[in-house]
């Protein structure tokens, strides 16, 4: 197995590491019920699954 030859100081691989940090998650607002959700996500809400502004799966009217 290879091994470095020298040890690499915590300033370093704390430079390396300065890429890697999370961003904001992007908040999109429904049009039809103002609810806040993840761009490009659906959403549940009173029984209903929202996505794109539509009614895709609607469990309140099962018999």
């Amino acid at each position: 197995m290879a091994h470095p030859k020298r040890k690499i100081s915590k300033t370093r691989r704390d430079k390396r590491r300065t890429h890697y940090k999370a961003s904001v998650p992007q908040i999109a607002t429904c049009k039809l019920t103002n609810e806040n959700h993840l761009y490009h996500r659906g959403f549940w809400l009173e029984g209903k699954f929202y996505y794109r502004g539509k009614i895709v799966i609607d469990t309140t009217t099962e018999e």
